[in-house]
């Protein structure tokens, strides 16, 4: 007897668990994605800026202990009649393979594909913008803030244009936007005053954000807190501010004209795939575009909310539980990942389904700089600030890592870097 074919869409938090985890003895798992690797976004601030190894912050599909099918390509629509997807190869560069459009069938179908960057249609962010969702972005931003280090410590360049190279201007201050900039900003207190002397000091930092104040996820206290300590490090906090439009060397505020830069990172938030908003399925109607589940992680039909796909699933920031919204973390994704894993390994029947998914919360933890962090408080019990908290948020970049060897590769790497320093050279 053949085995069912379970196709999973996305490679990201929750896709990785799924193909990591899911019994490749009883079901034929095939994993379709655009990237080969699934990277550990809560590390890749610290990898772009040198904390460890690029290679340390992502994992690939592909392994040798890991028995599951992968395509590179990406999900175009699902045909829920006929029970297939329709794809296209992911090779931006070759437009002739990408071209040759193919059809999967399954017997069931986990739908994960996350979510694309949200630009907000301002003109000229994707264009100028750097972005920072695999390690590809990180890679990207470490070339060019050296490589604006060079241009501004060449003897012909006049005063301004140094501080013009060197305004990082990064857009979005949620825990991702303030992670960036601490480690930004602990990588320009210590090693590059030591090697770039004459221009390291015109190194400025500014987070812009409409709202009226940074971490918003966060309650009044801590992101006050947040907020004060920033500013002692005279890193600029622009909130309220309102971008109409990015050029190439300068992105254009409201009410308060052209502001030039160097560098400019856009970490906003989010927007639905193409796929999420072209599939015949009930999804949520306000805010970000998610699919809607039922409390087993199935998928609403169109038709109306007492009835789901019995074959098909979704998870991860491009799915949300209707009743019981819950945020678009790493956190989430993995815990339904988790549920999923143990529903298909105990042999999953529409008529036997298991108990329902519930989410264990966990705390929520950001770092600000120089050894300095907050975490939200849970429960009756408060929030708190400071080394304990920034070591809670370091201790993270093991816990997220998924294999031993990383994870020693990390702690060895960072034992290094007390003793001799980071390996800025070879940046």
């Amino acid at each position: 007897m053949s085995q069912p074919r379970l196709v999973v869409v996305g490679s990201g938090w929750a896709g990785f668990y799924l193909a990591e985890f899911l019994s490749t003895t009883t079901y034929s798992v095939t994993i379709v994605s655009p990237r080969r690797t699934s990277a550990y976004t809560p590390l890749l601030a610290s990898a772009a800026c040198g904390l460890f190894n690029f290679y340390l912050a992502e994992e690939p599909v592909r392994s040798k202990t890991r028995k599951c099918r992968f395509i590179k390509a990406n999900v175009l629509g699902v045909d829920f009649g006929s029970k297939s997807v329709h794809c296209a190869p992911a090779f931006e560069d070759d437009n002739t393979v990408s071209d040759q459009v193919f059809e999967l069938g399954y017997d069931y179908l986990v739908l994960a594909p996350g979510c694309i960057p949200n630009t907000f249609e301002t003109p000229g962010v994707a264009e100028n913008a750097l972005f920072m969702k695999n390690v590809s972005d990180a890679m990207a931003m470490r070339k060019l803030l050296f490589d604006l280090l060079e241009k501004a410590s060449l003897p012909n360049c006049p005063l301004e244009r140094k501080r013009e190279l060197l305004h990082v201007a990064i857009v979005g201050g949620g825990p991702t936007g303030v992670e960036i900039t601490a480690e930004l900003d602990d990588l320009a207190q210590r090693e590059l005053k030591d090697l770039y002397p004459e221009v390291a000091e015109y190194l400025k930092i500014s987070i812009f954000d409409v709202a009226p104040y940074i971490l918003g996820a966060y309650d009044q206290k801590l992101h006050k807190y947040a907020n004060e300590a920033l500013l002692r490090r005279n890193i600029a906090i622009e909130t309220n501010s309102c971008i109409e439009k990015v050029e190439k060397h300068a992105l254009y505020i409201k009410d308060k004209g052209r502001v030039p830069y160097g560098m400019l990172l856009w970490v906003t938030g989010n927007k639905a795939t193409p796929l999420v908003m072209n599939l015949n399925v009930r999804k949520t109607e306000k805010g970000l575009v998610r699919i809607l589940t039922d409390s087993h992680l199935r998928v609403f039909k169109n038709k109306g909310l007492d009835e789901v796909y019995d074959d098909v699933f979704a998870l991860g920031d491009a799915a949300d539980i209707h009743g019981a919204s819950l945020p678009t973390t790493a956190e989430v994704a993995v815990q339904k990942a988790k549920y999923l894993v143990n529903v298909f390994n105990s042999r999953y029947s529409a008529h036997s389904i298991s108990l329902p998914f519930t989410y264990r919360e966990t705390q929520l933890v950001s770092y600000i700089g120089s050894r300095d962090g907050v975490i939200a408080g849970k429960g009756d019990r408060e929030g708190w600030t400071g080394r304990s908290a920034w070591l809670a948020w370091r201790s993270g970049s093991v816990i997220w890592t998924r294999s031993w060897r990383n994870r020693v590769m990390i702690l060895l790497t960072w034992l290094v870097n007390a003793l001799f320093g980071k390996e800025i050279a070879k940046m």
